[in-house]
């Protein structure tokens, strides 16, 4: 199989969300976006319109944690690593357009995938944050298991139900940071 067309055809489905919603966007419409035949999207996704939004959720994925990987990947310390990579998220997910559209049009759909496929998420913040817990420091005997755990809820946390903390203001994800997330750890 051609990774092109692949990309192509998650481009497409991205595309034909943005415009029509999660609900209204079919195979067809992702084939005739690609410039491909319903056949090929098939090929490709043989689960069908299921696979196919599910293949865009993780390409999206994937995209958001190369953008953020980009972002933090010459932090000076664990600190900056968190405090630009709260910003980030924040800001990521408030301007991003195909997800506040459906959050607003379509939330009975998106609310159950992001509640049940929470864990996945979960599980791909921590992975993230490992590395850096590893490189930037711990308190002597933390368990990283445990650390990468507990940062990755609560960022998750913070970032979708953000409560007193303005994310927007630097000086506030600092304090944040340094007196709720790494208090604990460090």
């Amino acid at each position: 199989m051609n990774p092109e067309v692949r990309e192509r055809l998650l481009q497409a489905t991205y595309d034909c969300v943005a415009r029509w919603g999660l609900a209204k966007t079919t195979v067809e419409d992702a084939a005739r976006q690609a410039g491909v035949s319903r056949a090929t999207v098939y090929r490709y996704f043989p689960g069908g319109r299921d696979e196919l939004i599910s293949a865009v959720v993780g390409w999206e994925f994937a995209r958001f944690f190369l953008r953020l990987y980009e972002e933090v990947s010459d932090a000076e310390g664990l600190e900056e690593v968190m405090e630009r990579g709260i910003v980030f998220a924040h800001h990521a997910l408030v301007e991003h357009e195909v997800l506040q559209r459906i959050l607003v049009t379509e939330p009975e759909i998106l609310l159950p995938r992001l509640t049940t496929e929470a864990e996945g998420t979960h599980t791909l913040v921590a992975a993230f944050l490992a590395p850096y817990l590893v490189r930037h420091g711990m308190a002597e005997g933390t368990d990283l298991d445990i650390a990468a755990d507990f940062l990755a809820r609560m960022v998750l946390s913070y970032i979708s139900s953000p409560g007193r903390w303005d994310l927007d203001d630097p000086e506030q994800v600092a304090l944040l940071v340094r007196s709720e997330l790494l208090a604990g750890i460090r």
